[in-house]
């Protein structure tokens, strides 16, 4: 292996190690004193009782894992929102699981808390998985009330997403295994099962100190919507259990009686590993955002027997699509191209960007897919569309509208992951967010934002140097080193992968070795909801 081979693997493996060492600072939640108070009441935590509800030796892909990191300092931070979410497997079933932390702020939801139950909830609304709350919430976090309470996004939406879901048969179970209070006592109460438990478990709209201000009424929390009150009296909740362990095991147990989901028909043969090492992944990945390389080396360590049908190769080199295997799901793959290619007519074209006929030719691949029923993957590192008079005489945005235009109304599932650039209209037209993948994570190598850092520093360098002269401020080369820096420092701050997943715009970054694992525990998932909707793209560019 050549110096630059083993440079790279250095530093990717070292954004590893930051990224293992970042997650077990987060799954300490609120800290060991907040957890000793829940374990001296005999509870277990929120991790915990997921290891525990999920099979032994079972994998768990967590969603949102940092999620609120960085954000609510003045609050005392909220790691992970509060809340751990992910798809596991209980009773072999694969299932969504949705635990309060109430280390964190007694389980309190703050603004980013609601938006990650949502998308725990949209994951397995499009994949038709069970869903299963742990419940362990002091409710709403009332000094943020006015940004999570009355919009569309917001708190109550959840119990909206609760009763679609019944509707459409999705199975949800639900414990109730701490503190249950005012509007989020409806969740488990509108799920199809309400277990609680006892000594620990409470349940009400009001809790005793509201009760007594607004009616008078003195009353304590256990008598009020203790387990007894509820399975004895009330009838609101359903089963009680002495301890976590007993309602975990009541679970698994109805887990275990569930029908068989529907097939959706995606392809599948038995796995085989890639024939090309994964481990080379870290030394093949630049650590150079800029620097080239051949997506081809990427692909073939993640299909298996590194084996790939490429479609259309000669033609729209930029992006590399084709027909191959991931842990043993048949997939289609849409890759950005990273070495500079030539074109027939003799065009130097640069790698990472979207040119009129590599995008013309990923529409096509994407139409392909959708015919074809197969699942589609993304593998993002892109810069953006080609720009310049050239581009534009040839009709570049006709043709981007082309791919964006199949993308947005794919109706296959789609997986994305992000394991370089993530630039501009190229996020969009290789599947980002705003385009429903199913899943979408990144490597910790990423970078998503409008443009790149460079440019876009001087771009609002030029901008604020305007502002100070037009209020006779005098710029001397100095200042504008020192404004550049500063900058460009919070520009790129803004651009890497944890500002990106604290925010939800990916779902999680990973080790670029548990790829094969997320795309193919994702397309399991998928294959449990039928494709019910007829593929139309409507007005496409020609």
């Amino acid at each position: 292996m050549n110096i630059e081979f083993n440079k790279n693997e250095d530093i990717n493996k070292q954004l590893v190690y930051e990224l293992r060492t970042k997650l077990k600072k987060i799954y300490l939640g609120g800290g060991e004193k907040n957890a000793a108070k829940q374990k001296a009441k005999g509870k277990l935590l929120a991790r915990e009782r997921v290891a525990y509800l999920i099979d032994k030796d079972s994998e768990f892909l967590e969603v949102g894992a940092f999620t609120a990191d960085g954000m609510y300092a003045e609050q005392g931070g909220c790691p992970s929102a509060g809340v751990v979410c992910g798809i596991g497997y209980v009773s072999g079933r694969q299932c969504m699981i949705v635990a309060n932390d109430a280390t964190v702020k007694a389980g309190a939801w703050f603004p980013m808390t609601a938006k990650k139950n949502l998308r725990a909830q949209e994951i397995a609304m499009e994949n038709r998985l069970p869903v299963i709350y742990l419940v362990d919430s002091a409710g709403v976090y009332l000094p943020m009330q006015d940004e999570i309470f009355p919009d569309k996004e917001h708190f109550g939406r959840m119990f909206r997403n609760n009763a679609l879901m019944s509707s459409e048969g999705i199975v949800q179970i639900s414990a109730i295994m701490g503190a249950c209070v005012a509007g989020g006592a409806y969740l488990p109460i509108m799920s199809d099962e309400a277990m609680i438990v006892e000594g620990t478990g409470s349940v009400f709209l009001a809790g005793s100190y509201l009760v007594k201000s607004a009616i008078g009424e003195e009353v304590d929390n256990e008598t009020l919507g203790g387990a007894t009150t509820h399975c004895e009296i009330s009838g609101v909740t359903d089963y009680k259990h002495p301890n976590d362990e007993a309602c975990l095991d009541s679970i698994r147990n109805i887990m275990s009686m569930l029908g068989s989901p529907q097939n959706a028909g995606f392809d599948r043969i038995k796995p085989a590993k890639p024939k090309e090492k994964e481990e080379e992944l870290y030394g093949l990945f630049p650590e150079n955002r800029e620097k080239p390389y051949e997506m081809m080396d990427i692909i073939n360590r993640l299909v298996d027997h590194s084996e790939f049908e490429e479609y259309k190769k000669g033609y729209g080199q930029s992006i590399i699509c084709g027909l191959g295997r991931i842990d043993g799901w048949a997939v289609g793959i849409v890759a950005n191209q990273r070495k500079v290619v030539k074109s027939k007519k003799g065009e130097m074209q640069f790698g990472g960007v979207i040119y009129s006929d590599s995008a013309d030719k990923a529409a096509r691949f994407i139409m392909n897919c959708n015919q074809k029923k197969i699942p589609l993957v993304f593998l993002q590192d892109v810069t953006g569309f080609m720009v310049g008079s050239r581009s534009e005489h040839g009709g570049i945005i006709k043709d981007g509208a082309k791919m964006v235009n199949a993308v947005a109304n794919s109706v296959v599932p789609k997986f994305t992951i992000v394991i370089g650039n993530s630039y501009g209209a190229g996020n969009y037209a290789m599947c980002g967010k705003a385009y429903d993948p199913r899943l979408i994570y990144a490597w910790p190598s990423a970078k998503i934002a409008v443009m790149g850092g460079s440019q876009a520093a001087k771009t609002l360098l030029q901008i604020q140097e305007a502002s100070l002269k037009a209020k006779g401020e005098v710029i001397t080369p100095e200042k504008e080193a020192e404004l550049l820096k500063e900058i460009t420092d919070r520009y790129d701050s803004q651009t890497t992968p944890y500002y990106a997943a604290s925010r939800l715009w990916v779902d999680g970054i990973i080790d670029p070795l548990e790829t094969r694992k997320v795309i193919s525990m994702g397309i399991e998932a998928a294959n449990q909801s039928p494709i019910a909707k007829k593929f139309n793209v409507g007005m496409i560019q020609t």
